[in-house]
């Protein structure tokens, strides 16, 4: 394998017809390449898709109330569903599987009609009544002060938490917000805590950080909503699914509204579970599209490898007879082909993962210098797939050299001898 004599053979072999040993070692390259490269911009876009779904738990729904398509029990049809309060606990109660039942108000909304002032300034922001476990459910970076707590819920505190888009719409910059107060809808409210989206890039991130989070019950005496809650934000415990939940879900809230069992159309959701899955299983199957294109044309680039050195031992057949008629057995023949085709893999396979990671790399560095961009983030190859197609590259050269080892070794020493 290391013999001196033996690599210098094959360097000439190599090096008898370069340009048809390129072409053959380029289709390997290129298989390989296009594996890893293909690889790592699936995972760019998965990553990408990721972070532009959110952070908020992925074992999640959301569900809100909307009209009835069927009377029930003597109520109209059109009727519109009104969540309450009181629709949280019961949940809680018969489904402990739940591990977070928030509900939630909203006002105004972003890019709306300018409902929130200090002093001077004014700004359109969505005003967001919540409990405490809601940053549980959507983390966000609390940059000062503090986030909504019981104490606040259970006194019905005027106070809010902030986004920095808020910050940088009503103060000026280096003024501290904490403890300060803002006006929603002509209401003073003191700001206890600001906070950062951990979002990165698109609306939704800005969205965030024009959000006012406000004590629910505060929220709901404040603007005469009563007990009447917007949607619910429900997050279920790790060990249970969400999508299996919902049905007993929707089962109980049906049941909570006085509405027909059958009626599908009068509470609306939102599985955050199922809609990652179908992305993630959409990524599964670019993933394999990827190894199948990138197998593909490595088999290609097999196949070329396997016919030059069927062409090289048609070549060297009188060479083979001479090495046959001075004693060399045929695994000394075959140990020759199959080494040629090895290297040969190996190496062209070798440049292939380094030219596609310096590819990686090269994304990586745009898109550190151009900042995040919507969809794409950190396109990488895990080190196993590296490993494997290492791995491939290895069977495939000896299985390549089979194939021409084979033919050699069945020449006989004098009808090699007689070929010209």
């Amino acid at each position: 394998m290391f013999k001196k004599d033996r690599w210098i053979e094959i360097i000439e072999v190599f090096n008898a017809n370069p340009f048809r040993t390129f072409l053959t070692a380029f289709g390997v390259f290129w298989g390989i390449f296009i594996l890893v490269v293909l690889l790592a911009l699936t995972t760019g876009l998965r990553n990408g898709v990721s972070k532009d779904f959110g952070d908020f738990a992925t074992n999640s729904m959301f569900m809100w109330g909307q009209s009835t398509s069927k009377p029930y029990k003597g109520l109209p049809k059109g009727r519109r569903v009104q969540f309450k309060l009181e629709d949280a606990a019961v949940l809680k109660d018969k489904i402990p599987e739940l591990k977070f039942v928030s509900p939630k108000g909203q006002l105004g909304g972003y890019n709306g009609a300018n409902n929130v002032t200090r002093n001077e300034k004014t700004g359109a922001f969505t005003v967001s009544g919540d409990y405490p476990e809601f940053i549980e459910q959507q983390p966000m970076d609390i940059t000062a002060g503090r986030f909504i707590s019981y104490s606040d819920i259970n006194a019905k505190r005027k106070g809010v938490v902030i986004g920095d888009g808020v910050v940088s719409s009503l103060f000026n910059l280096g003024e501290d917000p904490i403890g300060d107060y803002i006006k929603i809808n002509g209401v003073n409210f003191m700001i206890i805590g600001t906070f950062n989206s951990p979002s990165t890039g698109g609306g939704d991130a800005e969205e965030d950080a024009n959000t006012i989070y406000v004590p629910f019950t505060t929220f709901n005496q404040v603007f005469n909503r009563a007990d009447n809650v917007g949607w619910f934000a429900i997050t279920a415990h790790d060990g249970s699914s969400i999508t299996n939940l919902k049905p007993r879900i929707l089962e109980i809230m049906r049941d909570q509204r006085t509405i027909d069992p059958t009626d599908q159309r009068a509470i609306g959701n939102f599985d955050r579970s199922e809609a990652f899955g179908r992305i993630t299983g959409l990524f599964d199957i670019l993933k394999f599209v990827g190894f199948f294109v990138g197998g593909l044309i490595l088999a290609s680039g097999m196949v070329g490898i396997i016919n030059i050195l069927l062409i090289s031992v048609k070549e060297r057949t009188n060479e083979i007879g001479v090495r046959r008629a001075l004693g060399a057995t045929p695994w000394n023949i075959k140990g020759q082909i199959i080494q040629e085709a090895l290297t040969l893999t190996v190496i062209s396979g070798m440049t292939g993962i380094a030219a596609g990671a310096g590819v990686i790399w090269i994304m990586n560095y745009a898109l550190l210098q151009s900042g995040p961009v919507d969809n794409f983030a950190n396109p990488s190859v895990n080190i196993i797939v590296v490993v494997i197609a290492l791995s491939i590259l290895i069977i495939s050269g000896i299985t390549a050299g089979l194939i021409p080892a084979a033919r050699a070794t069945q020449m006989k020493p004098v009808d090699a001898l007689r070929t010209d």
